[in-house]
């Protein structure tokens, strides 16, 4: 297979394991406590019922909230993990699974348990829950940590990330699609068009199998590419994991901004099922606003690259707020029209994406501002905390939604006609009043504290690349001892040969980086200097290191500062641990494209684990070279 067709083929595969994932999460968050308050217990069970109810949605609050703790060591122990099959693939499958397997079993009421033993029923509900959400736990961190493995690159990631987004959110919305067709089909009673539990259990299967199948897709179309930069050089520590979370100031806080926003908007999600079928009296009409944000939300998806590098995702991150509030005054006053309802409706999907991809850049970039500043890399453990916000604002909207529910009567056998205007009010003061202050505080908390924008990660992408090169110099230094060497080194691109100490980039004119030369290039191709083994090829591929027979480790870094354009106008015609022969094509590069991103495009060549006993003899100090013309001779 083709590096083309490998790549449409992982991008496919990804964007489908996101799908039946979210279709998953969105069962889980959204109907699953519909199905506890509306149809686990019927209207004749009375205050037992409500009981019940309170118990369940306490428990499941609790247990959320208890797994937190869990979820940063669930990171840990991925980052951790060593298999044929990469960091990840196995919790993706693993937690799939059984994931899958429990949901089924929590949309039952497990053999009438529920009414003739409650007390067992909630000890094995408990049970169940927790260990359905331990597992998703697993998958949800390792899937969306793939992102900083497949590139080191902030758009590439926004792209790649924008790519699953798309099939994230068709997997979440489309469940609001089938839901109650579902529910309705495969129910023995209509029940005011509410369906019955029999329906609810099917919806559940077609669910877990959806969900079960994409994670085996995963595994199968996706590859996780390896990089120098993503070595650890120590594990994390048990005992170090929440202090490696806590010291990383800008994930902390675009955290914290996260908490209040998914509290606040999965809340609304949660109770628009609720209004259509207690304030509209129709819930099959639900499937109406889906259906518009299903098809309108994959265009929304599709602009955020654009939208972010337009006007940054501090920008786009303040736009979408904006309209969530505009979206939850409009439901505030929509009453029974059903326009205006899919109107707020509509308006309230539109902005959840952009913010969902705005977050999820920043917590991953975040894993390089934490490896640069406390040099270490740590990529599960770091994503591990959206899904942790995720669940923990889940955990508050089952527990806050099914007090409400309860509270104003919305619960097995009522009806709309069966609401007072008195309940209604209580209704829309506690789930829209709410979210809407949620959202307000989650603003200020972004606009005071976060401060990891795409400039300031391109900066600290270059400084990590120049300071892995110099771990590199020190470490294979040691490592790799240069033998007995006669190597000539020739001119790996056509151009104005130049001494290394007059190029403008400080680290290499200082002799840092080794010895060497720098070419100023008339042509946009680089070749093998010399015989040797394609070592390292960095990320953004304006830098590859080439290892002779001898072990003489050799870089050839294109262009001063050019990290910055994450890899555009980048060709690279050679894969790492490849051999190459004197010669041979490596790269090809943009001149014009460097030149009009302001950067300097020399070419600089030099030997990093360069020591006092060789002999440099430059067979040319200046003036135009070809590629292929002889210009270093090294000796021991």
């Amino acid at each position: 297979m083709s590096e083309k067709s490998q790549h449409i083929r992982s991008r496919l595969a990804y964007s489908f394991g996101a799908f039946g994932h979210d279709a998953f999460y969105a069962t889980l968050s959204t109907y699953f406590i519909m199905f506890i308050t509306s149809h686990l217990f019927d209207k004749d069970s009375g205050a037992m019922g409500a009981k019940m109810i309170g118990y369940i949605t306490l428990i499941i609050m609790a247990l959320r909230i208890l797994e937190l703790l869990i979820d940063p060591f669930i990171g840990n122990a991925i980052d951790n993990t060593r298999t044929r099959l990469g960091h990840f693939k196995p919790w993706i499958l693993i937690g799939g699974t059984i994931g899958s397997v429990v949901l089924m079993i929590l949309f039952t009421n497990m053999g009438g348990l529920n009414t003739s033993n409650p007390y067992l029923y909630l000890i094995l509900f408990a049970v169940l829950y927790i260990m359905m959400d331990i597992f998703y736990s697993f998958k949800d961190v390792g899937f969306w940590s793939m992102i900083p493995a497949i590139s080191f690159d902030s758009r590439e990631r926004e792209k790649t990330a924008t790519f699953a987004r798309v099939g994230s959110h068709i997997g979440q919305n489309i469940v609001g699609i089938v839901v109650m067709p579902i529910v309705l089909l495969f129910s023995q009673y209509s029940n005011h068009g509410q369906g019955d539990s029999q329906g609810w259990f099917a919806f559940a299967v077609v669910i877990g199998l959806v969900s079960w199948i994409s994670a085996i897709v995963v595994v199968i179309g996706t590859r996780e590419k390896e990089s120098n930069l993503r070595k650890n050089r120590e594990k994390t520590t048990f005992k170090d994991v929440l202090k490696v979370l806590v010291r990383n100031d800008q994930l902390m806080w675009v955290a914290l901004a996260y908490l209040f926003y998914t509290a606040g908007i999965q809340i609304v999600n949660a109770v628009e099922l609720y209004y259509f079928t207690f304030i509209l009296g129709n819930a099959a009409q639900f499937s109406i606003l889906a259906t518009i944000n299903t098809t309108i939300g994959i265009f929304i998806v599709l602009t955020f690259p654009s939208l972010a590098k337009k006007f940054s995702r501090r920008n786009v991150f303040f736009a979408s707020v904006a309209v969530l509030l505009i979206s939850i005054l409009l439901f505030t006053f929509a009453g029974k029209s059903l326009p205006l309802v899919l109107i707020a409706g509509v308006l309230f999907y539109i902005p959840q994406p952009l913010v969902f991809l705005c977050v999820l850049m920043i917590m991953t970039d975040s894993v390089e501002y934490g490896q640069l500043k406390f040099g270490h890399r740590d990529e599960s453990l770091t994503l591990s905390v959206r899904p942790l916000i995720d669940k923990f604002g889940g955990a508050l909207t089952n527990g806050f939604i099914g007090i409400v529910a309860v509270w104003v009567g919305m619960t097995s056998g009522a009806s709309a006609e069966s609401i007072t205007a008195h309940g209604q009010m209580i209704f829309k003061l506690m789930l829209f009043g709410v979210p809407a202050v949620m959202l307000l505080i989650a603003c200020v908390f972004f606009y005071k504290k976060v401060t990891l924008t795409e400039e300031k990660h391109a900066e600290i992408v270059d400084q990590l690349e120049k300071t892995w090169a110099n771990k590199l110099k020190n470490e294979q230094a040691a490592q790799l001892e240069i033998g007995n060497i006669d190597l000539l080194i020739h001119a790996p691109v056509k151009g104005m040969l130049m001494p290394l100490d007059k190029v403008a980039d400080k680290t290499f004119a200082a002799g840092k980086m080794g010895r060497g030369f720098a070419v100023k290039p008339t042509e946009d191709k680089v070749y093998a200097p010399f015989d040797g083994t394609i070592e390292t090829i960095f990320p953004t591929k304006h830098v590859m290191i080439i290892r002779s027979s001898e072990n003489a480790l050799v870089l050839i870094h294109i262009g001063i500062d050019t990290a910055q354009m994450h890899g555009d106008g980048f060709t690279t015609h050679c894969g790492q641990g490849q051999h190459v022969h004197e010669g041979d094509l490596l790269s090809t590069f943009s001149r014009e494209k460097i030149q009009k991103a302001g950067f300097d495009d020399t070419v600089m060549v030099s030997l990093t684990n360069d020591n006092e006993k060789l002999h440099f003899e430059m067979l040319k100090n200046d003036g135009e070279v070809d590629h292929g013309s002889p210009v270093l001779k090294l000796r021991s």
